[in-house]
C-alpha cells in the first residue's frame, strides 16, 4: 500500500493520476475533472454512470449550476453540507466539459471530512466515486482498498478516521422548488419523495 502526504497527493492529481481518500461516508477515488476517463478505466465502471464533483466548499460550485437551479441548490446545499447529501442540478452552459454523463446535469457533494475538504481545498474541485471496482462491494479501510486498487496512492495517515459506510442520499433538481430522490442514503430530507 503506497500511503502518500497532502503535497504528493497533489503532486499525482495534477499530473493525470487518481488519488484515493476517505471521506464522511465511503473513501473516494477522485482526480481533476480533465483527467476523468482515468476513473473508468480503473474502476470499469460503465460510461454511462456519471461521477459526483466533490468539493471543499460551495463557492467551489457556485460557476458550475444553471442559473435556473441556483437558489434552490444554495438552499439545500446551506442547509445538508457539509454532509452525505449530493446534489445533482442542471450545469452552467460555460461549464459542459465537466460532464461525465449524456444528460446536462451534474452531481456536487461537500462530504463532512476534514481529509477530503482540505485535499479538495488545495487541488481544487474532485470527480469521484466511490474506491471499489464496478459492482463489488465497497471496502472502508485503506488496507482492504489497496487490495481491490493496489496501484492507486493512498492519502494518509492511516488508518483513517471511521466513516458511516453508507452511501450518500441523492436529489435532483426538477424545477423551481422541487426535488426528487434518486437515491435513498444516510440522511432524509422532509418533503421530498
Amino acid at each position: 500500500m503506497d500511503v502518500i502526504d497532502q503535497k504528493i497527493a497533489l503532486e499525482k492529481l495534477n499530473c493525470g493520476l487518481p488519488v484515493i481518500f476517505q471521506t464522511d461516508t465511503l473513501p473516494a477515488i477522485g482526480c481533476l475533472p480533465k483527467f476523468s476517463e482515468i476513473i473508468y478505466k480503473i474502476k470499469n465502471r460503465d460510461r454511462n454512470k456519471p461521477l459526483i464533483l466533490m468539493g471543499a466548499d460551495i463557492l467551489q460550485f457556485n460557476e458550475f449550476v444553471s442559473q435556473s437551479a441556483l437558489d434552490d441548490f444554495k438552499y439545500m446545499a446551506s442547509k445538508y453540507w457539509p454532509g452525505p447529501l449530493t446534489i445533482i442540478v442542471p450545469i452552467s452552459e460555460k461549464s459542459k466539459s465537466f460532464l461525465t454523463s449524456k444528460s446536462s446535469t451534474l452531481g456536487l457533494r461537500i462530504p463532512n471530512s476534514m481529509m477530503a475538504k482540505f485535499l479538495i481545498k488545495g487541488s481544487g474541485p474532485l470527480l469521484t466515486s466511490s474506491a471499489n471496482i464496478s459492482g463489488k462491494p465497497t471496502s472502508i479501510s485503506a488496507e482492504d482498498i489497496s487490495s481491490d486498487l493496489p496501484d492507486i496512492d493512498i492519502l494518509g495517515p492511516v488508518p483513517w478516521e471511521k466513516c458511516s459506510g453508507k452511501a450518500s442520499t441523492i436529489i435532483s433538481w426538477v424545477n423551481r422548488g422541487k426535488w426528487k430522490i434518486i437515491r435513498e442514503g444516510q440522511i432524509l430530507i422532509p418533503g421530498i419523495g
